[in-house]
């Protein structure tokens, strides 16, 4: 005899149209790459909004000069000509080479001892408890009251000038390293732990790359502390190498307002011009590499 039918009816075919509507709705969910753009377009965009913001400046300056707002505001003109002067006579670029010199090397000294301090705060609680007070204070401290010091300590030469650099710089890169350790989601972490990736091997595959963010944006702070502390220093130092920070002193000891624009200016130029050059597209790469970024 034959078997007994269940009582559940057999399935249907999937029809045609219900494969078409889930394929389409597939592809709905799909993430399309922006069209790109032209070079010429791209460039705009992103030149744009600064030499408008530039040029407002100027004019903004150009007419608080011409309207004498204040007897001792130059106008552009002047602080261009400082400028000029200072390229003529071979005063310039030796003065932005040595700062930037000094700042990069203390920098790179900056990072190889805070990110390595940082990592270690999240891992030992007795140094974190010890240490992290102390460079939270370091951390606040104006430059100014880190230059007497270092003068006392090692005289007033480069060496003085490379320690106010660290000091302004190291706190910073290993307090916001451990912020950024300290942030990522510890199911990542024991998930790690779970398939073999313990002590350096877990910092190193698991911990460093996800916390990779936020180690740019320790390197990144960590650069503007040692820049204004290493301009705080230069200013208030006297080194066989002048920089930009020598110039400052010298328009503030000739009362040379123009020249002290300048100097500002190059201060701000330089800044300017490490993190458009350098953070900002290493940043861009690593978050379009975990898709939070969309590619310009």
């Amino acid at each position: 005899m034959p078997a007994p039918e269940s009582g559940r009816a057999p399935e249907a075919p999937p029809r045609e149209d219900d494969s078409r509507e889930m394929a389409s709705g597939l592809d709905a969910l799909e993430t399309h790459a922006p069209a790109a753009r032209p070079a010429g377009r791209r460039l705009l965009d992103k030149a744009g909004p600064p030499a408008l913001a530039l040029g407002l400046v100027l004019v903004l300056w150009q007419l608080a000069h011409t309207l004498n707002w204040s007897d001792k505001l130059p106008g552009p003109a002047a602080v261009a000509g400082e400028l000029t002067g200072a390229w003529s006579d071979g005063t310039l670029l030796p003065a932005v080479g040595h700062s930037l010199l000094r700042c990069l090397i203390g920098f790179g000294a900056a990072a190889a001892l805070g990110i390595p301090l940082g990592l270690l705060l999240t891992r030992l609680t007795l140094l974190r408890t010890v240490l992290g007070p102390i460079l939270t204070a370091i951390q606040s401290l104006p430059a100014a009251a880190l230059v007497p010091v270092a003068v006392i300590a090692l005289g007033n030469s480069e060496g003085a000038v490379y320690a106010v650099v660290l000091l302004g710089a190291v706190p910073s890169i290993a307090v916001t390293v451990a912020a950024a350790v300290d942030q990522l989601p510890p199911l990542l972490l024991r998930a790690g732990h779970s398939m073999g990736a313990t002590g350096l091997r877990g910092a190193a595959l698991v911990m460093v790359p996800a916390a990779l963010p936020g180690f740019i944006s320790a390197l990144r702070q960590g650069w503007t502390f040692g820049w204004r502390a290493l301009m705080t220093a230069e200013l208030i130092t006297a080194t066989p190498l002048p920089g930009i920070g020598e110039m400052l002193a010298e328009g503030n000891a000739t009362q040379s307002m123009s020249l002290v624009l300048a100097s500002v200016l190059l201060i701000l130029a330089v800044g300017v011009l490490v993190e458009s050059a350098l953070f900002r597209p290493l940043e861009r790469r690593v978050l379009r590499g975990r898709g939070l970024a969309g590619g310009s």
